[in-house]
């Protein structure tokens, strides 16, 4: 028996099959809904379906999805324990840019998927992945050029946390970036789980008392745990007072 969420995205991945909200659906031979694990903490969102993805009526089944099946086992990631969906949910003709028309007919249903599987971690993939997403969570949104800065850091909305990442196929125009997005790709793994020390740790009790913001437990016990210098002494047993902070500062007001 299907759950009220599985009831709800049934009916909304309904609807984006036989959505004619914009010209795409003129040019499309499928419209491409969501595919996953609703249960997810980690949800991707690509730009569009490309053209072996319309012809076939799925989710990253091209060159582009050979990469990203490579980047998921590399990060030991199972493809069916995360969710997948696209910005536009049709394939843009010569893969060209989204027109605005079109991200904001199709907005309607990702903000929608995104209610019902309410993600821990949101990951858009590429500019206009990421753009739109920063845009909704109220995140500074960057030109074109500038939003490569952001791919690979991890952001605290108040909400949620986001993650951009470089689409795949940017690899396969730039063989050389498979580097930087192997190492992006594996905080993946990172982020499926907590940091094993985070029950026990100092900073829960500092900010459970309104002493330190809530955003360095969501960005470390709770997100980037790897990156924690707090994580990493634990680990080897030495020493380090009770208010130092994740990043390895020392807040010397966390002692009275």
């Amino acid at each position: 028996m299907l759950d009220n969420r599985e009831n709800k995205l049934s009916e909304i991945n309904s609807q984006i099959k036989t959505c004619h909200k914009c010209d795409l659906s003129k040019t499309r031979t499928n419209s491409l809904s969501g595919e996953g694990n609703i249960n997810t903490k980690l949800m991707l969102i690509a730009q569009a379906p490309g053209e072996n993805e319309d012809r076939i009526g799925k989710m990253f089944i091209g060159p582009s999805g050979e990469v990203l099946n490579e980047l998921l086992i590399k990060a030991k990631i199972l493809r069916e324990d995360i969710y997948i969906t696209n910005l536009i949910k049709c394939y843009l003709p010569k893969c060209r840019r989204p027109k605005l028309i079109e991200i904001y007919s199709c907005n309607y249903y990702l903000d929608l998927e995104i209610s019902i599987i309410n993600p821990e971690f949101i990951i858009p993939l590429g500019y206009y992945a990421g753009k739109y997403i920063f845009g909704k969570y109220d995140l500074e949104v960057t030109s074109k050029k500038d939003f490569k800065i952001n791919f690979g850091k991890l952001f605290w909305t108040g909400e949620t946390k986001i993650y951009p990442l470089q689409h795949p196929a940017s690899i396969l125009h730039k063989p050389e970036l498979k580097k930087v997005l192997l190492k992006n790709y594996k905080k993946l793994r990172i982020f499926s789980n907590y940091c094993k020390w985070h029950i026990s740790c100092p900073i829960n009790f500092y900010i459970k008392n309104g002493r330190l913001n809530k955003s360095w437990q969501e960005l470390y016990c709770k997100g980037d745990w790897e990156s924690c210098s707090r994580y990493h002494l634990e680990e080897s047993g030495e020493y380090h007072p009770d208010w130092m902070l994740p990043d390895g500062s020392i807040d010397e007001s966390l002692k009275y």
